[in-house]
């Protein structure tokens, strides 16, 4: 039997679970994931290998309006991931009520019905009337003969019956990626937002989204070790306190909890030179935001 092959962009609201999804789903932490909105920044591609076929799903910035600039490249990166993906998979968050925000999103993959799958998630920690909400919902901005299914994310109920549907629709091909990979993301990129995410969950109160992680150099030891020189980048100087915390104790904890992720997913010993340095305004500033957002 030949086997399928398709690139699903992963579509929905901030916080809807799209990369606790694709992490549960390629069995490794692809994406980072945070409680704290629109944690991702780029189109994280997680691959799923099965006797049936490869999917590679691209976990893509939760979809906001907003005139900011930092705002409108991440809708753009939404945006090129649906119109290049063979599959969208639109995820709705069962213990939100849908509102205007997420009717915008719905018109816009409703445009592209055909190769749309939907799913509910959260229905774990959703009760009756939150998913009577969401299906009424959803009954009213898609077609009649577009079907959805219940998952959780978290407890991966109902993840079989999602990937049967996403199979179902993908075409006849040949992989993408070999069985080994379950990313494809390049070694810096992950380092950074391993440091990203350790940051942004220690400091969502103060800082979560006025922050990017910079790899400034990288090599190999003659040891064979990897030394890596990274700076955690804020916006005001008043920030780098809260980044170093009373005695460095904050960035200190952010480094270790940062190595002890990337040895559990690298082969080699990492040394992390970790520090912070100030560029101002640079959510405003596009050099910036296009080395950033990819």
């Amino acid at each position: 039997m030949m086997k399928k092959a398709g690139f699903v962009a992963v579509l929905g609201r901030p916080s809807a679970g799209k990369s606790t999804l694709v992490n549960k789903i390629c069995g490794e932490k692809v994406a980072i994931v945070s409680d704290v909105p629109q944690t991702t920044r780029n189109a994280i591609r997680g691959i799923f290998n099965s006797p049936r076929g490869q999917l590679v799903f691209i976990d893509t910035p939760g979809r906001h309006k907003s005139a900011k600039k930092i705002n409108l490249k991440l809708m753009d990166i939404s945006d090129r991931a649906a119109s290049d993906a063979d599959i969208i998979l639109y995820l709705i968050d069962a213990t939100r009520a849908p509102g205007e925000e997420e009717a915008e999103i719905a018109a816009f993959i409703s445009a592209r019905s055909q190769k749309t799958v939907i799913a509910i998630n959260k229905i774990d920690s959703c009760n009756d009337e939150d998913m009577g909400l969401v299906k009424t919902f959803l009954e009213k901005s898609f077609p009649k003969d577009l079907s959805f299914l219940e998952i959780s994310a978290k407890t991966g109920t109902g993840i079989e019956a999602l990937l049967d549907a996403l199979f179902d629709m993908a075409e006849e091909g040949e992989a993408f990626y070999g069985e080994e990979y379950y990313t494809d993301q390049e070694a810096a990129f992950r380092i950074a937002e391993i440091i990203r995410g350790k940051a942004i969950n220690r400091l969502r109160q103060e800082l979560p989204h006025a922050l990017y992680v910079d790899i400034a150099d990288s090599w190999f030891t003659e040891e064979g070790r990897l030394f890596v020189r990274a700076f955690i980048v804020v916006e005001r100087e008043s920030q780098k306190g809260m980044v170093v915390g009373a005695g460095g104790s904050m960035i200190k904890a952010i480094r270790l909890s940062a190595l002890k992720e990337m040895h559990k997913i690298f082969d080699w010993k990492i040394e992390l030179d970790l520090r912070v340095k100030t560029a101002k305004d640079w959510r405003k500033k596009d050099r910036v935001l296009n080395k950033i957002f990819k």
